[in-house]
C-alpha cells in the first residue's frame, strides 16, 4: 500500500491525541509514516506511535525545525515529499498546521484541503464549508494531495505497526529563518480536556445571562468530564475567556457529544459546531435556530435543566 505521511503533533515528547487519529486514518487508506520534528523524540513516543499503526517514523531531532516559526516543518515535509513520493500528507487543522498545509502546498506545487471532518478512499474528503452553510466532497487533482483534518474527526484504534525509526535532516533555508521562536510560556494544565481535543462539549451562550452562571456550565462539564466552550456573546460579554469560544471567529471543535446551552445558533457559532457528531440544544426558546441543527433538543431554562442534568449524569457514576 501507498505511503502516507503524518506529521506528528507533540508536546514535550508526548504525542497529541489527534496524531493517533491522523495515523488511525491514514491507515484505512495506506502504509502510514509519522513525521517528527524537533527534539525530545524517546522511546514512550516511539511506542505510542508504533502502537498506533505507523510502519516508519521519521525523526528530525534538530532544535531548528521548531526554533522557527512554521516554515521549517514545511520545508521538513517537502523534503519527504521529494524523497519518498507519498501518496498523501495529513496534518492536524490546527492554527499551525493549517498554515504548513498551505506552505507545503506552495513548495510541492500541489493542492491542499484544510478543516476535512472525513477522509474516503481516494482521499476524497468531506468538508463544511461557506461558514457551515454548505457540505461538500473535495478531492486534490494535483500533485500530492495535502490534508488537514479536524480533531476528533476519527476515533483513534491501535493496531500495531513496525515503527521503524528513520533519522532524517534538513538545513532549514535562510527565509525557514525569518521569524524565531524567542520565549515558549507553558499553559498551566487544568483538570478539563483541552477544547479543541475534547470529546465532549458543554457551551454557554448569552442565554447563562453572567459571568457567575458560568458556573453552571462548568458544573455539567466537570460531571461529563467534558470541556468548556463559549458562543461569540458570552465572550464579548467578558463572561468567559475568549480562548474558549466556539465559532467561525473562534475555535472549531468537532466532539462526539456537543451540549449547547442558551445558544439561539446563530451561523457564526454553527460554523463552528456543527460537525460534532451528535448536538444535544437547550433553550427556552423553542423557535431558536440551534434547534434546527440538534439530534436532541430540550426546551427550557437552562438554570433549571442543566443542574438537574449534572446531578443525574452525577447518580449514574
Amino acid at each position: 500500500m501507498s505511503e502516507i505521511l503524518v506529521l506528528v503533533e507533540h508536546v514535550d515528547g508526548e504525542v497529541k491525541k489527534v496524531t493517533l487519529e491522523l495515523l488511525t486514518l491514514a491507515r484505512s487508506l495506506g502504509t502510514p509514516s509519522a513525521v517528527w520534528a524537533g527534539p525530545s523524540f524517546g522511546p514512550d513516543a516511539k511506542a505510542k506511535l508504533a502502537e498506533y499503526g505507523a510502519e516508519k517514523i521519521y525523526v528530525d531531532a534538530s532544535s531548528d525545525v521548531v526554533d522557527y516559526v512554521v516554515a521549517p516543518k514545511a520545508e521538513l515535509l517537502a523534503s519527504l515529499v521529494s524523497s519518498t513520493s507519498p501518496a498523501a500528507v495529513l496534518v492536524a487543522a490546527t492554527a499551525e498546521g493549517k498554515e504548513i498545509a498551505g506552505r507545503l502546498a506552495v513548495k510541492t506545487d500541489s493542492g491542499v484541503i484544510t478543516d476535512a471532518v472525513g477522509l474516503g478512499e481516494g482521499f476524497v474528503a468531506d468538508q463544511s464549508i461557506f461558514g457551515g452553510g454548505v457540505n461538500v466532497h473535495s478531492r486534490v487533482t494535483k500533485g500530492t494531495p495535502i490534508i488537514a483534518v479536524r480533531p476528533n474527526s476519527t476515533a483513534p484504534v491501535a493496531a500495531a505497526g513496525a515503527g521503524t525509526e528513520e533519522s532524517v535532516s534538513i538545513t532549514v533555508s535562510d527565509l525557514g529563518r525569518a521569524a524565531r521562536v524567542v520565549e515558549r510560556v507553558k499553559q498551566e494544565k487544568g483538570a478539563r480536556p483541552e477544547l479543541t481535543e475534547a470529546a465532549i462539549v458543554v457551551s454557554g451562550g448569552r442565554g447563562v445571562g453572567s459571568a457567575e452562571n458560568f458556573s453552571v456550565i462548568e458544573g455539567l462539564a466537570d460531571a461529563l468530564g467534558a470541556a468548556v466552550g463559549a458562543s461569540r456573546a458570552a465572550t464579548d460579554a467578558g463572561w468567559y475567556p475568549h480562548q474558549f469560544q466556539v465559532g467561525q471567529t473562534g475555535k472549531t471543535v468537532s466532539p462526539q457529544l456537543y451540549i449547547a446551552a442558551g445558544i439561539s445558533g446563530a451561523i457564526q457559532h454553527r460554523a463552528g459546531m456543527q460537525t460534532a457528531k451528535t448536538i444535544v440544544a437547550i433553550n427556552k426558546d423553542p423557535e431558536a435556530p440551534i434547534f434546527e441543527l440538534a439530534d436532541f433538543g430540550v426546551v427550557g431554562d437552562l438554570h433549571q435543566v442543566v443542574p438537574q442534568l449534572a446531578d443525574e449524569v452525577k447518580k449514574r457514576k
